[in-house]
């Protein structure tokens, strides 16, 4: 066999073991360093901000840090107890409608059943005493299988949630402790940014090291971009949703349309959890032109939150909406709701890859030719 195919073919092993065993590595490493991994993306996206204290306002790096950090929880401190206001504010105001829409619920099931359920059983009943006895006790027997399956599915969820609340009681205070090594984590790699990038560019080979910062620059740019595009669509889907409720004339259309906007970040589902059992609720309770506006006005939301994302996606993270639309669909087939948010990263880290010549060293190492870049 040729010397030359076999050093190929002993190179693109070599390039697989490296691929999986830092895979493998960053994989099982995550889980012991997860805290300090979120304090890094923490301190990532903060960077900016303790750059514009440092430089500006000419702060001490650690007094930037903190400063950054304080604003930041402040920010997220104030959103949280705004939020919880209005949702108070939101349950005194249902303390009051809910009561005369249960009643109206009510009353609609009790015309259901006398005008739909009743007759149907009856005319089962008739049906069931006109057949033999071994028909007879064929579906009883039938029907005591179903109610013994209910019965068991039923009684085996109600043992796994007690089961699960010792496990999540236990939850809190390993969550306390995360935020708090994240906390300290980010303060500490937010201080040290510029020594830690230092320090790992030095333990880059002089090969690496001009791919390596066109790798970073453009994961930087594209993170940031889709960010934004994110921010964005959730702006505008907020804006659509408060001006929609301001003409059905709903009450704490500026607090429903909030938090809607911020349901739709929830991959898929988005605004559809608090728009489907709204409508079929107004449905139900008879108040069907709001229900009809609510639909309306959800395919609204639901038409340019499928139009804009691949066009505001691409152009802030620089990628060919195409591209991008595949890379939806593909995450969401292979992660399901996560593969929302994971395709698009996925892509714009191959496409990083792709332009910094990392694709092209890999087959000129194995091919065993220097890279164009040395």
């Amino acid at each position: 066999m040729n010397p030359v195919y076999i050093n190929r073919f002993i190179r693109f092993l070599i390039v697989i073991a490296v691929i999986c065993a830092s895979v493998l590595l960053v994989y099982y490493m995550s889980k012991i360093t997860y805290p300090f991994i979120i304090g890094l993306i923490i301190a990532f996206f903060m960077n900016p901000l303790v750059d514009l204290f440092e430089k500006k306002a000419r702060m001490p790096r650690g007094l930037a840090v903190l400063i950054s950090l304080m604003l930041i929880f402040a920010l997220f401190t104030g959103l949280i107890t705004l939020l919880i206001a209005e949702i108070v504010s939101g349950a005194e105001y249902l303390a009051k409608v809910v009561p005369r829409h249960l009643e109206t619920l009510i009353n609609f099931l009790e015309l259901f059943f006398a005008g739909q359920i009743i007759p149907l059983y009856n005319q089962v009943a008739g049906l069931f005493k006109n057949l033999d006895a071994g028909q007879q006790d064929t579906i009883m027997e039938n029907i005591q299988n179903v109610g013994s399956q209910v019965g068991t599915t039923a009684g085996n969820f109600i043992q796994n949630f007690f089961e699960k609340i010792p496990t999540i009681l236990g939850w809190f205070p390993n969550a306390a402790t995360v935020v708090i090594f994240s906390l300290l984590g980010t303060f500490f790699i937010s201080k040290d940014w510029y020594r830690l990038t230092s320090i790992g560019t030095r333990l880059l080979p002089n090969k690496a090291k001009k791919s390596g910062r066109t790798v970073f620059t453009d994961l930087k740019k594209a993170l940031f971009g889709f960010v934004k595009a994110q921010a964005t669509l959730v702006s505008i889907t907020t804006v659509i949703i408060l001006i929609g409720l301001l003409i059905l004339k709903v009450d704490y259309a500026i607090t429903i349309a909030l938090v809607t906007g911020i349901v739709d970040v929830i991959p898929y589902l988005g605004t559809g959890a608090v728009f489907v059992p709204w409508i079929i609720f107004e449905a139900v309770a008879g108040d069907m032109s709001r229900a009809v506006g609510l639909g309306v006005l959800y395919i609204v939301v639901l038409v340019q939150r499928q139009v804009m994302e691949p066009k505001i996606l691409s152009s802030n993270i620089g990628l060919d909406p195409l591209a991008t639309l595949i890379s939806l669909f593909a995450g969401f087939k292979l992660l399901g709701f996560l593969g929302l948010i994971a395709g698009p990263v996925a892509l714009v880290i191959i496409n990083t890859l792709y332009r910094a010549n990392v694709f092209l060293d890999l087959w000129l190492f194995i091919k065993g030719k220097e890279s164009k870049n040395t």
